[in-house]
Parts: C-alpha cells; sequence; structure tokens
C-alpha cells in the first residue's frame, strides 16, 4: 500500500509540475511576442490615460512573478480572457469549438486504430510479404504527402465530381443549427435527439477529413505496431511457443501481441493528441470549426488571449493523456506500479 501511495503521489506531482511548466511557457510567450495586448483591448486611439488604466488593470504595472502567479489563478478558475477576435470569453469560444476537434480527432484515432493495427501486426508476422510490402508502403505516403494537398484532391474527386460526401463544414444549411447542443459533437447530439437525417448529414461531412487524419494515424500506428512485433516475434519465449506447437495465430495474438499493448497505448495516445494539435491545416482545408482553425485565425488577428487559452487546453490534453497512459500501464503491466 505504501509503495502504491508513493508511486500515485510522484504521479500527481509530476502532473502538477508538468502543468506548471506548461503554464510558464504559454505565460513567458505571451510576454515575448512583438504584440502589444493592451493596444489590442483599448485600441490604437486611445488617449494615455485610457491606455494607462487599462495597463494597471490588466496588471502589467506588477512585477513579473506577480503577473504569472495571477495567470496561474486565472487560468486555474478557467479564465483564459476574453477575445478580440469574437468579442466573447475565451472560455466560452473554446467550449464550442474544441468538441468540433475531439470528434474529428476521435473518429481519425479509431480509423488508424482499427485499420493499423491488425495491419502492423500480420506485417510483422508475415515479414517480407505482399502484407508487408503494402504495409510499408502505406506508411511512406501517410509520412510524406501534404495532407492539404489529398484533402483539396479529395473534396475535387468526392465532392466535386462524385457528390457522394457532404463538402466543407460540418454541416449542410438545411441542418445548421438544428440540433440541440449537448455534447457539442454533431454526431452524438443527433443520435441523443434521435435526428436521422441530421446524423446522415453529420457523417457525408466528416467522413473525407476523418478518413484523411485516419489515413495519417494509421501509417504511424501501422508502422510502430510492425516495429515492436519485429522484435516480440524474434524473442526466445516465442520461438519457445512455436516449439510446443501452438499455432501461429496463438503465438502471435495471445503471447507476442499481449507483449506489446503497453508501448503501443503510449503510440495510439500521442497519435490522438497529435491529431488534436496537428489538424489545422485539415480544419482549414474543409472549413472545420475546430480549435485549430480557431487559433489560427486568433494568431493572424494578433489575439494572444485566445492563442494562449487553446494552447493551454491542447497542451493540458497531452498531459492528461499521458496520465491515462499511466494509468493503464499499471492496469496491463502490475510490475509497472
Amino acid at each position: 500500500m505504501r509503495r502504491r501511495a508513493r508511486s500515485l503521489g510522484g504521479l500527481v506531482l509530476s502532473l502538477a509540475l508538468t502543468l506548471l511548466g506548461l503554464l510558464l511557457i504559454t505565460f513567458i510567450i505571451g510576454r515575448v511576442m512583438p504584440i502589444d495586448p493592451v493596444l489590442k483591448v483599448v485600441g490604437e486611439r486611445a488617449t494615455q490615460a485610457q491606455y494607462d488604466a487599462a495597463y494597471q488593470a490588466m496588471g502589467l504595472d506588477k512585477p513579473i512573478w506577480q503577473q504569472f502567479l495571477r495567470y496561474v489563478s486565472e487560468v486555474l478558475r478557467g479564465d483564459f480572457g476574453r477575445s478580440i477576435s469574437t468579442g466573447h470569453p475565451v472560455s466560452e469560444d473554446l467550449k464550442r469549438v474544441f468538441p468540433a476537434t475531439v470528434e474529428l480527432a476521435t473518429l481519425g484515432t479509431l480509423i488508424g486504430v482499427c485499420v493499423g493495427v491488425p495491419l502492423g501486426v500480420i506485417a510483422a508476422a508475415r515479414r517480407g510479404g505482399w502484407i508487408d510490402q503494402i504495409a510499408r508502403v502505406l506508411a511512406l505516403v501517410g509520412y510524406s504527402m501534404p495532407i492539404f494537398w489529398l484533402g483539396l484532391m479529395g473534396l475535387l474527386l468526392f465532392y466535386g465530381i462524385l457528390g457522394w460526401i457532404g463538402g466543407p463544414g460540418r454541416q449542410g444549411i438545411i441542418y445548421d443549427g438544428m440540433v440541440p447542443t449537448v455534447t457539442g459533437m454533431i454526431l452524438i447530439d443527433s443520435l441523443i435527439a434521435g435526428d436521422w437525417g441530421a446524423f446522415r448529414d453529420a457523417f457525408s461531412h466528416i467522413v473525407l477529413p476523418a478518413s484523411l487524419l485516419g489515413y495519417f494515424s494509421l501509417a504511424y500506428i501501422s508502422r510502430m505496431t510492425r516495429s515492436f512485433m519485429l522484435e516480440q516475434l524474434s524473442s526466445e519465449y516465442v520461438t519457445t511457443a512455436r516449439v510446443k506447437g501452438l499455432s501461429e495465430a496463438r503465438v502471435v495474438w495471445g503471447h507476442a501481441f499481449r507483449n506489446i499493448l503497453v508501448p503501443l497505448i503510449t503510440v495510439i495516445a500521442l497519435s490522438f493528441g497529435g491529431l488534436l494539435e496537428g489538424s489545422v491545416l485539415t480544419e482549414i482545408v474543409f472549413s472545420w470549426p475546430g480549435i485549430g482553425q480557431y487559433i489560427t485565425k486568433a494568431l493572424l488577428a494578433g489575439d494572444m488571449n485566445a492563442v494562449l487559452g487553446g494552447t493551454v487546453l491542447v497542451g493540458a490534453c497531452f498531459v492528461g493523456l499521458n496520465l491515462i497512459s499511466d494509468l493503464l500501464y499499471r492496469v496491463l503491466d502490475p510490475r509497472a506500479s
């Protein structure tokens, strides 16, 4: 019990320090950017008295360590300030745009896992075969092909020429705003409302961008799965299992695959986190109103409150995913606890 308590305490302390480091980095970024936050609030035509009043109200006249403590306190309360671009609190904007990115990244990760993991396992088990060659080509193309080009070509083919998908955006004009917001994820909300027409429309819009993200996730996951499996299949315990007469399927899936679950969890978690913060180009190409597009527009407008708020949220997601990975380690491998 003491050992588990110490391990849990160390995990909580590591999590707290990581979050504190994240806040320190974003705070420094906000201070070194060549953008005057006061001018962004009061405007170029403000008088010196108005400028000074806003400067003091924002706490910029305080020592830097006090500014940092104030920043940490505000973030812990969920207060990221007000967005200059939208005029709304950044926290409200993030609640609106983040579920769209989560929905897109989750579906993309599911595609990557459901296809990439079996593909990587089979490629390793049949090393040098045609499945292995296909897996390696898919991974190579996935790493080298620009996603914005694939997105544009996909829209041209499947939307412009064939008309198989719904096109840019999350929903068509007919269903826009018709589904009551519960989770912020259109597919789930339309199912909760029982609106199958809205569900089909939302699916027709998300299927192409999610498939593209899923392909890039698949390329990474299949490559890492193959690498992990090759290491396990060359181990002595696998040779022993084969000598005992176990079937190849049992050796591959029952022995070797079970031993790669722990590192594979990290790969999947990093892939999901990468799609959360790396879907900027996809969201821009498909006019997807997610956090990537939100941060990009805020950055171009010099809206640092929105940029830092979105950065903190994405960074916190990475920390949370690592925490979940550590907890799953302890479930799958008690020796890690």
